[in-house]
């Protein structure tokens, strides 16, 4: 029963990541367009439009924190593994499990911060676009949530690292 329950966790953790990946992809891809545009606008066309900027700045904070739980996916964020090294399997293992439940105790800390603080956004407006600053400041308790998630489903898998679709 535990190995049905596990294998369900690491497809919906698969899924979860391939969604984020795309994501992070497009919101990457929507920013060079959005920037190149500020460019071509701003030296070619001299419309005036002043939005690019900021608009851009928001896309790479939603793809940059986005990008951490992908990361966590795969087992590519940063850790004490140095210190692991030197410790016998056991206390490697449990450094590791320590590490882990700090993480997502961090992470879950974050999301409770973060709805918090996208709910403090309400009042606050953009500068140039004149939205409310929710949508930007979402990306954290969003993203939070999803590397927490992430943390999780790789302690259950129990492994170290996952090859990346591009190295496969």
């Amino acid at each position: 029963m535990e190995e049905k329950h596990q294998s369900l966790l690491h497809r919906v953790a698969q899924k979860v990541n391939w969604v984020v990946e795309r994501i992070c992809a497009l919101l990457v891809g929507i920013m060079v367009v959005a920037i190149w545009f500020e460019v071509v606008e701003r030296y070619f066309l001299h419309l005036g439009h002043t939005w690019t900027e900021e608009f851009s700045r928001y896309i790479m904070i939603w793809a940059a924190l986005l990008a951490v739980s992908c990361g966590a996916y795969y087992r590519e964020h940063i850790g004490l593994d140095i210190v692991g090294r030197f410790l016998p399997e056991k206390g490697a293992r449990m450094l590791a499990i320590i590490l882990d439940l700090v993480s997502i105790a961090f992470f879950v800390f974050l999301t409770w911060y973060g709805i918090g603080m996208a709910k403090s956004g309400l009042g606050q407006y953009a500068t140039i676009f004149g939205i409310t600053m929710v949508v930007p400041f979402a990306a954290v308790p969003v993203s939070s949530a999803l590397t927490a998630f992430q943390i999780f489903a790789a302690m259950a898998r129990g492994q170290k690292t996952i090859a990346a679709p591009m190295t496969q």
